[in-house]
């Protein structure tokens, strides 16, 4: 499949198509085009044209065709989560980059949440069934239960993970520690004053919610019940957890949301209930596009999802290869990364939010 084919089936010029597919970091003029280039390019069995020769040859190049196959647990197809989908995003464009092939992407949100043994054991089944070709490697986007990868590696021998959660040590994986993206981000809460943090975010197994909780605690802080508050990574719920914020006798003066998009949410809410005396800080954690555009712009923890895609990709083709056989652990630090959204406790009344 040629560049020039996808390039026409998605309605873009053929340079467009070529940088998406071979440049992670590429910023198109928008990031719908981008996501039509990239399903189309899967839907096409898109093959780089390096690999594409040697598929020709008979396998006689000097690189050996590698089949890849992506696995997101974070998601269904239908939902949008940002981190995970920039990430994926990431982690496609170094498979074309490294004259791979994308076989298949599978959306399985039942395999990050601790599923039954023969509900796991069917979704896996489901899923090489309708494998057409034997894939060399995995990449999971996202956090995995343990049965879940004792299940797969009975299909695919070489997998590799990339997230914010560890797999704790049964493969092998790039992340960014969830610990400590909540530890910098409530630290910088606490010295800017606030000592009522709240937590807005998944608390079940939860890297992030643990960082929150021992980063209270390290500095003799209570951890109020009344202010965590159970979330998935939806901007819908973020804005819906702000108006119950608001209907509190006493809410926190400092929030940390686990990820970006619940804090988008939260603003969005506090903008439509700005003659309200209540303006607390809000820091999260991802970094996503849209934490630059939000007015004041997002307090966040920035994770290097290029560096994570890069560096997965590293390591699973050095596993396919034969270049290592133990279990690599491979940890990325994250960056604070102050803008407007938090301020000191005694200016919580003074920050207007609205994007």
């Amino acid at each position: 499949m040629s560049i020039k084919k996808i390039a026409k089936a998605a309605g873009v010029s053929i340079s467009t198509v070529s940088r998406v597919l071979n440049n992670p970091n590429y910023k198109c003029s928008s990031e719908e085009i981008r996501d039509r280039i990239l399903k189309v390019a899967r839907e096409m069995n898109y093959v780089p044209n390096e690999s594409a020769r040697n598929l020709k040859k008979g396998m006689a190049g000097k690189e050996k065709l590698r089949y890849i196959g992506i696995l997101l647990t974070r998601a269904e197809e239908s939902a949008i989560d940002p981190f995970f989908t920039e990430l994926m995003r990431m982690v496609e464009s170094e498979i074309h980059r490294n004259m791979c092939i994308l076989t298949s992407v599978w959306y399985q949100p039942l395999f990050s949440v601790g599923a039954k043994d023969e509900d796991i054991q069917a979704a896996v089944a489901a899923m090489f069934a309708e494998q057409e070709k034997k894939i060399d490697g995995m990449v999971i986007i996202g956090r995995c239960d343990r049965e879940v990868i004792r299940q797969l590696g009975r299909h695919c021998k070489n997998i590799v993970s990339v997230n914010r959660n560890s797999t704790n040590y049964e493969i092998d994986e790039v992340l960014c520690d969830g610990r400590k993206i909540a530890t910098l981000a409530v630290e910088h809460l606490i010295h800017l004053g606030h000592r009522e943090i709240g937590y807005v975010g998944d608390c079940h197994n939860e890297s992030r919610f643990l960082g929150y909780r021992q980063t209270l605690e390290k500095y003799n802080i209570n951890c109020d019940p009344f202010y965590i508050f159970e979330a998935q990574a939806r901007e819908e719920q973020g804005y819906q957890i702000m108006e119950r914020i608001l209907q509190q006798s006493h809410a926190p003066t400092g929030i940390y949301c686990a990820n970006d998009i619940l804090a988008v949410g939260m603003l969005k809410c506090l903008n439509n209930h700005k003659n309200r005396y209540y303006t607390p800080s809000i820091i999260s954690s991802d970094d996503i596009s849209e934490a630059q555009y939000t007015t004041p712009m997002l307090t966040t923890v920035h994770l290097p999802t290029d560096e994570m895609a890069k560096y997965v990709l590293f390591l699973l083709l050095d596993r396919i290869d034969g270049g290592h056989k133990s279990v690599i652990r491979m940890e990325l630090e994250c960056t604070l990364v102050i803008r407007g959204s938090c301020t000191g406790v005694e200016n919580s009344m003074g920050c207007e939010y609205y994007i």
